[in-house]
């Protein structure tokens, strides 16, 4: 893929406040809306996933994009929750798998924008290393953006950066009102 019209840059939506997943979206479904090509490898989540007693499609995303050209997900993650304390190797694996469509992408210069979804909180579970992180940077075609998202941005990240949006949590109906995730906004 080559996008003439601008350089590749990265893009950084980090912090304890909602919203950086649907930002990250939001710029990938504009960019597709101009014909460049979208992936996005979503860290730590998978399309079906167990929600209290039933399973369920885990975020709406996943069904939406189904109609939405040049534009494709890759869940790479369990229907669980990681453990932060003590990963599964499954979990390792996983985000190793999703580590190395990533560097198959930007090797294959197979898509314009890259979306890591919540590639920070991979690297902060230590599911992969920040080494390996700043490595997709520095194979980064000059024509891809690359959008990273996820609590826990390292410094490292923050400085290889050329935008970084920090989400700040000013106030949450999960701790008002103690409303839980809601279908069609959390997920």
């Amino acid at each position: 893929m080559t996008n003439s019209t601008a350089p590749g840059l990265v893009q950084v939506y980090t912090g304890n406040g909602k919203g950086k997943t649907t930002c990250a979206l939001g710029a990938g479904l504009r960019a597709a809306g101009h014909g460049l090509e979208v992936l996005v490898i979503s860290f730590m989540k998978a399309k079906v996933a167990i929600r209290g007693d039933g399973v369920d499609i885990n975020y709406g995303e996943f069904r939406s994009v189904e109609k939405v050209p040049n534009f494709t997900i890759k869940p790479v993650g369990r229907e669980t929750f990681v453990d932060k304390e003590n990963p599964d190797p499954i979990d390792i694996n996983m985000a190793q798998e999703g580590l190395e469509l990533a560097r198959e992408a930007l090797r294959n210069h197979s898509c314009d924008v890259l979306i890591l979804d919540e590639i920070n909180v991979a690297v902060e579970w230590d599911l992969f290393s920040i080494k390996d992180q700043l490595g997709l940077l520095d194979m980064r075609p000059s024509d891809v953006e690359i959008i990273m998202t996820g609590r826990y941005a390292k410094p490292e990240i923050i400085e290889a950066a050329d935008l970084v949006t920090e989400m700040r949590e000013i106030k949450h109906y999960y701790n008002t009102r103690k409303i839980t995730a809601r279908r069609g906004f959390e997920f």
